[in-house]
């Protein structure tokens, strides 16, 4: 196991945010959480990376507990996160939005180095093609990539995508998430939160189901997606 999860309870202020939640994320796979807003799926992945306090409970990577330890540190031992919402650096181009995604690295003169920029340009060709354009003159797909392909630029072993989806046309979902699949053929754990529940739940191995701050469902992402409760509340009846 990659990932455990174990008890987490984190509030914001009185309020509950998570209570109580465990899962695990497997290496080599891509795992979702999905579930209405306000669930805790961000909130379970701003904690994984170190940007929520935890309350109780606990967050272990290769077995090594690492719910004290600070957000760079985490980047430091394989986790990196795009975030909701994108969060580009939209001042900067492209090429030095990448660089900032491997700010923790000492390699930045290396052929390793230089091979991790080739990679992301070729999973995002749109990205080759806008290398040296600023980054908040590029439309939401665009940005989308690019936090993407940022977050890949530190050779993370784990990969926390939250809402990759949100806002974008159509064509461009699928895309992204053809992308995410070739990410994780290429070696890299996926932790996805996701509102599109019916491409989410198709292109995991796992999944669980959040609501309120608790786990209420958990199972193989195919058996979840054929399931018709699961069908009825999160795909709109139908997948």
């Amino acid at each position: 196991m990659l990932l455990e999860v174990e008890g987490l309870c984190v509030n914001y202020g009185h309020i509950e945010a998570i209570r109580d939640i465990s899962f695990g994320v497997p290496e080599g796979t891509v795992t979702t959480l999905i579930g209405a807003n306000g669930a805790g799926k961000t909130t379970t992945l701003k904690t994984i990376s170190g940007l929520r306090k935890v309350r109780a409970g606990a967050v272990r990577f290769e077995g090594r507990d690492i719910t004290t330890i600070a957000p760079y540190d985490r980047v430091k031992l394989g986790i990196s996160q795009s975030p909701e919402g994108r969060r580009c650096f939209v001042g900067m181009t492209v090429r030095e939005n990448l660089q900032m995604g491997a700010f923790t690295r000492k390699d930045r003169k290396s052929q390793a180095y230089r091979d991790d920029i080739d990679r992301v340009l070729a999973l995002f060709p749109r990205l080759a093609e806008r290398i040296d354009q600023v980054a908040g003159t590029m439309s939401g797909g665009e940005q989308q990539m690019l936090a993407m392909g940022r977050a890949l630029m530190s050779r993370p072993r784990l990969l926390l995508l939250d809402e990759p989806s949100m806002g974008l046309a159509p064509k461009l979902i699928a895309q992204i998430f053809s992308i995410v699949t070739e990410i994780n053929q290429q070696g890299t754990t996926v932790l996805l939160v996701e509102q599109n529940a019916m491409q989410a739940l198709k292109r995991s191995h796992d999944a669980h189901i959040l609501e309120t701050g608790s786990i209420v469902r958990s199972g193989r992402g195919a058996d979840l997606a054929g399931d018709p409760a699961v069908k009825a509340a999160y795909l709109g009846g139908d997948l």
